[in-house]
């Protein structure tokens, strides 16, 4: 989704959808993500100028900024868990919310390629608090028609790879 109604989205969907990431599996159960919601629409603006793709951001009523503890991420596996369980994590806990902003009838779009630098001092991030993604949030103005996917039958495998 990238073009959102400007009508401000309320806190309480806002927190479903985070619940619902909340609620994401992660390795060894140790929680690493943390949500930073931002409504600030000069905050999104420079967001949407420090990304080369999320130009949407300026008109999203929202913008999610999913963080990783990097304390909590290495917690339970060190080093293998910060650098390779915590992203699975992350991802795991976007897709949660942008399954349950699609069911809330909101719309999202999700961004990791962006200054995570500038993001971090925008948002007074500590040192262990690693910025991941940035998911728009708001109120779809369009439907857009769903991409293009292979056919079920070239990424289905049945016993061994190629069986049918």
């Amino acid at each position: 989704m990238r073009k959102y109604d400007s009508k401000p989205v309320d806190r309480e969907l806002i927190e479903k959808v985070v619940d619902a990431g909340r609620w994401a599996p992660s390795s060894g159960n140790t929680q690493p993500v943390e949500v930073v919601v931002v409504t600030d629409p000069e905050k999104r603006h420079v967001m949407a100028e420090i990304s080369g793709y999320a130009a949407y951001l300026k008109d999203a009523p929202v913008a999610l900024v999913v963080c990783v503890n990097l304390d909590r991420a290495g917690s339970r596996y060190g080093e293998l868990g910060v650098k390779y369980f915590a992203p699975l994590d992350a991802a795991v806990a976007v897709q949660n919310m942008m399954l349950a902003a699609y069911a809330l009838g909101l719309g999202t779009c999700w961004d990791s390629v962006f200054d995570k630098n500038r993001v971090r001092e925008m948002l007074n991030l500590p040192r262990n608090i690693d910025p991941f993604a940035i998911i728009a949030l708001g109120y779809p103005l369009e439907a857009p028609k769903p991409p293009r996917r292979k056919p079920l039958e070239e990424m289905l495998h049945w016993e061994e790879y190629g069986g049918r």
